[in-house]
C-alpha cells in the first residue's frame, strides 16, 4: 500500500510538473531572445501590397451614370442596403455577395450585363475599375461612375480556434490577430508558434509557418489577411497525454485517479 501511495505521490508531482501549460507558450507577440527586441511605442513600418485579384475572388461592382446619380442622389440607396443586408448575412455565416456579386472564374474573368466577359485576373481593384470603366463606355456615351470592392475577406479557421469555421468580413484588409479573434481565439492548448497559413497565389498554393508568440510577426508579410487565407492550428502534446490545461485541472484528474484506485483498493479488501 505504501509503494501504491509512493507512486501515485510522485506521478502527481510529474504531471504538475509536466502537464501544464506554460504562459510563455500562450503569450502573444513576445520579445524572443534569439531576435531583436521591438519595444512598446516602437514604430513599425510595413509595406502592404495591394491586392491582386485571382480564380474565385468575388467583387462588387457598382455602376452609375449620369442619370443614376440625379435620380438617386449620390448617396445609392441600393448600396446602402446591399451594405445592411451583407452585415446581416455575415453574422448569419452567410455571404451576400455571393449572389449579388461577380465571380472571377478560371480564365480570370468577370461576366458583365451586355458587356460580356471582362478580364481582370492579377490586377489591382483600381486596374480592376479602370478596364470594366473602358469596357462600358463601348455601351455609354454618358459620364459614368464606377466602383469597385472585394466582397469582403473570406477566410478558414481549422483546427484549435474555440469557434472554428469558415468567415466572411466584410471590411478590405485584416490582421491574422483580428482573424483569430473572429474565430473565438485560439484554445488553451493551440500551438502558437506553429500556425499553418495555406495562401492561394497565381500561380498555385504555398504553405507558411507563423509564431503568434514573436512579436516580429507585425513586420512580416503574414501580419494581414488575404482573402482566401486558410489557418490550421495543431495541439500540444499535452493533448495526447490527456492532462489538465491549467494546474486546477490537472489536479483535478489526478485527484480524480486516486480516488478511483483508493476505491478499488477498499473493495478489494
Amino acid at each position: 500500500m505504501r509503494k501504491l501511495l509512493k507512486g501515485l505521490s510522485f506521478s502527481l508531482v510529474f504531471l504538475m510538473a509536466f502537464g501544464c501549460i506554460s504562459n510563455e507558450k500562450i503569450i502573444y507577440l513576445q520579445n524572443l531572445e534569439e531576435n531583436t527586441p521591438i519595444e512598446d511605442g516602437e514604430l513599425i513600418t510595413y509595406e502592404i501590397p495591394e491586392y491582386k485579384l485571382q480564380y474565385n475572388d468575388i467583387i462588387d461592382v457598382n455602376i452609375q451614370t449620369v442619370d443614376d446619380l440625379l435620380s438617386m442622389g449620390f448617396n445609392n440607396q441600393a448600396t446602402q442596403m446591399n451594405g445592411q443586408m451583407g452585415n446581416v448575412s455575415a453574422q448569419n455565416g452567410g455571404d451576400i455577395y455571393y449572389m449579388t456579386g461577380y465571380s472571377v472564374d478560371q480564365s480570370g474573368n468577370i461576366r458583365l450585363p451586355i458587356v460580356g466577359n471582362v478580364n481582370v485576373k492579377e490586377k489591382t481593384l483600381e486596374e480592376a475599375r479602370v478596364t470594366i470603366e473602358e469596357s462600358l463606355r463601348k455601351y455609354v456615351t454618358s459620364e459614368l461612375y464606377v466602383k469597385v470592392k472585394l466582397g469582403g475577406v473570406r477566410y478558414s479557421a481549422l483546427g484549435e480556434f474555440r469557434r472554428p469555421g469558415k468567415f466572411v468580413v466584410l471590411q478590405d484588409r485584416m490582421t491574422i490577430f483580428e482573424a483569430i479573434a473572429n474565430a473565438g481565439d485560439l484554445t488553451t492548448v493551440a500551438k502558437r508558434d506553429e500556425v499553418l497559413l495555406i495562401r492561394q497565389y497565381p500561380e498555385g498554393t504555398r504553405l507558411h509557418r507563423i509564431d503568434l508568440l514573436d512579436r516580429q510577426i507585425v513586420a512580416s508579410p503574414f501580419y494581414f489577411i488575404q482573402p482566401n487565407d486558410q489557418l490550421y492550428v495543431e495541439p500540444m502534446k499535452v493533448r495526447e497525454t490527456g492532462t489538465g490545461e491549467n494546474t486546477a485541472q490537472t489536479l483535478a484528474l489526478v485527484f480524480a485517479g486516486v480516488s478511483s484506485v483508493a476505491l478499488i483498493l477498499n473493495l478489494l479488501k
